[in-house]
């Protein structure tokens, strides 16, 4: 703003302190900050309300219309991000949209049989998931019990020698 470097604002420190005296400095240093707090805050308030300013007024869209017209390029290439977008809607089943497309069209019947095909698939996932952690299970189950058998009857709690009743 002021364009100062650390050794003016040392120096214009340095000047304060001799000029206005220990005491004083704080008192000095929070009005000063209180002063620029309300100047942010009004030069904020003047920025909002011109914006909403040229909301009302239109100005933004104007400016929108210009800057497409000044660089065609990206507004072509705005447009090739839409489609780009919607072509990727459609192909993901899980963002298809129904009402986004007429689905007597081929475009509607090939998204509505990828997202049928899509939930036919995502169920054979989860019941083959499914099947393996259950057989998994059941191999635990069989392997515990194995080693269960091959270590014997755990030993009953015997008193020893050197412990005394």
């Amino acid at each position: 703003m002021f364009d100062l470097g650390w050794t003016e604002l040392l120096l214009i420190g340095i000047v304060a302190l001799i000029v206005v005296g220990p005491k004083d400095l704080p008192v000095l240093f929070r009005n000063v900050g209180r002063f620029i707090g309300k100047a942010k805050g009004m030069a904020r308030e003047f920025s909002s309300a011109m914006n909403d300013a040229a909301d009302e007024s239109g100005i933004r869209d104007v400016a929108k219309g210009l800057k497409s017209a000044t660089n065609p390029v990206a507004s072509a290439m705005d447009g090739v991000k839409d489609a780009t977008r919607d072509l990727t809607e459609s192909i993901n089943p899980a963002k298809f949209d129904a009402g986004k497309y007429d689905p007597d069209s081929a475009t509607g019947k090939l998204a509505a049989e990828r997202a049928e095909k899509a939930k036919k698939i995502q169920a054979a996932s989860a019941r083959a998931a499914a099947d393996r952690l259950a057989r998994e299970a059941a191999e635990a189950q069989a392997k515990a019990a194995e080693m269960e058998a091959a270590v014997g009857p755990a030993p009953a709690d015997t008193p020893t020698s050197d412990s005394k009743s």
